[in-house]
């Protein structure tokens, strides 16, 4: 991706420097690859929270952080602020108002409005603070862990979360949660739900390259190709065959590989926001 020069969103909280300190008890973090797989790029963060003890403090850590960790602070800011700008013109097209969200990058462990989390917990969008919660070394891990990496497949990552905060704002993610509640967590029909949120957060990423780049000349040769395979890394289906050998359709609660790439590619190639709506059609036709 072309950035340089571009700004940076101030709406960016580092929290690096601040720990979590449970007062009492603790929890494990070993085992959790396969979860964090499958929960990375949620949208409901109940689904990947992990409950600390209450009574929780904060200590202060002094840190000195590496040149990639700083360039990867930068090129976090820098997204946010491209899809502050796309977005904030693709409401004034609808006649709305964008208000932005906040993003705090964090280590290890974090507070957030929806409760408390861990890195293992992968990114993650809380509509509570309207807030994207992102630890950098999950950018280190794509590609050891599932085989992505390059910058574009980063900001597909961040624009992901951002698009549950577009959902957020124009009223979808409150009325899919609401309707996922009366299911019942982790049924068939709720992760069904939950696969629509995700599809639509996977096109609305595609909506703001397409625009991002016709602004800013932002996307350069192989970018696409880059997002397009970390979609499909991360698809409930490759996941599951990777872990376990055979897939659960049933338990599907962010797409196949080949329903995130569609959505992505169709966000990335029309740009229309409007063309997004992944809760009108049949479920086998997504």
């Amino acid at each position: 991706m072309k950035l340089e020069g571009r700004r940076e969103s101030t709406n960016v909280e580092d929290r690096r420097g601040k720990k979590t300190v449970a007062a009492a008890g603790g929890i494990g973090i070993g085992g959790i690859l396969i979860y964090l797989l499958i929960s990375f790029l949620g949208g409901d963060p109940s689904q990947v929270m992990e409950n600390l003890p209450q009574g929780n403090t904060t200590e202060v850590v002094e840190q000195d952080y590496s040149e990639v960790d700083v360039e990867l602070m930068t090129f976090c800011k820098r997204i946010l602020a491209g899809t502050e700008d796309v977005w904030d013109r693709e409401f004034k097209k609808m006649g709305r108002t964008y208000q932005p969200p906040k993003m705090v990058i964090f280590s290890d462990a974090v507070n957030s409005g929806c409760g408390n989390a861990t890195s293992a917990s992968g990114p993650f969008y809380c509509s509570a603070d309207e807030t994207v919660y992102l630890d950098l070394e999950f950018f280190k891990s794509m590609k050891k862990q599932i085989g992505a990496d390059g910058d574009f497949a980063y900001a597909y990552v961040i624009a992901h979360e951002v698009g549950h905060h577009v959902q957020n704002q124009l009223g979808i993610l409150g009325q899919a949660h609401q309707q996922m509640a009366q299911y019942g967590r982790n049924t068939k029909q709720s992760n069904e739900v939950s696969v629509r949120l995700e599809l639509q957060a996977d096109f609305f990423a595609g909506v703001w390259a397409y625009n991002d780049n016709k602004l800013f000349g932002s996307l350069e040769d192989g970018d696409i190709e880059e997002a397009l395979n970390a979609a499909a890394k991360i698809g409930d289906d490759y996941l599951q065959k990777q872990a376990y050998g055979r897939t659960m359709p049933e338990t599907f609660n962010h797409g196949t590989s080949a329903q995130r790439s569609r959505w992505l590619k169709k966000g990335l190639t029309t740009g229309d926001v409007s063309q997004g709506d992944t809760f009108s059609p049949a479920y086998s036709q997504l």
